[in-house]
């Protein structure tokens, strides 16, 4: 009689943690599908004012929905620069520039486990020249 009470005991301890473990993989789904959400409408409202002129360097393209990620398309007059010359020479300006100025401004984005996606093309080849993927960790080492 003990050893059955010992087991049904053990069965709804089991049972209690795989209940528990269910509704937390039900809450990280359902909080992925909104964070899919929440992209996707960021995304829509955001590409209205697209085309933009950024500087006179670089004009914001697109800005689209990808699963999680934000991603922000540019093109960059790289002139008189060859596209070769300005990945190797901008490359880690840039990546700086780009890691601070997120973590910065979208650090709610971030912070609901939202990452973001930069991707700069060349305005006179269209090809790319950098891409960086931002998300909360890159923050935490500033």
């Amino acid at each position: 009689m003990k050893f059955i009470f010992i087991i049904i005991s053990f069965m709804i301890a089991v049972f209690a943690q795989d209940i528990q473990m269910q509704s937390r993989e039900l809450s990280t789904k359902e909080m992925k599908k909104q964070n899919q959400e929440i992209v996707k409408l960021a995304a829509n409202e955001m590409s209205k004012s697209v085309p933009k002129e950024i500087d006179k360097y670089t004009k914001l393209i697109a800005i689209e929905a990808q699963d999680t990620t934000l991603v922000y398309i540019y093109e960059i007059n790289t002139a008189p620069k060859s596209d070769e010359i300005v990945k190797k020479e901008d490359r880690s300006r840039m990546q700086e520039a780009v890691i601070f100025g997120t973590c910065k401004n979208s650090q709610r984005f971030l912070e609901a486990d939202i990452s973001i996606r930069y991707i700069y093309k060349s305005r006179s080849t269209k090809a790319e020249l950098f891409q960086f993927n931002i998300n909360q960790e890159h923050c935490l080492k500033l």
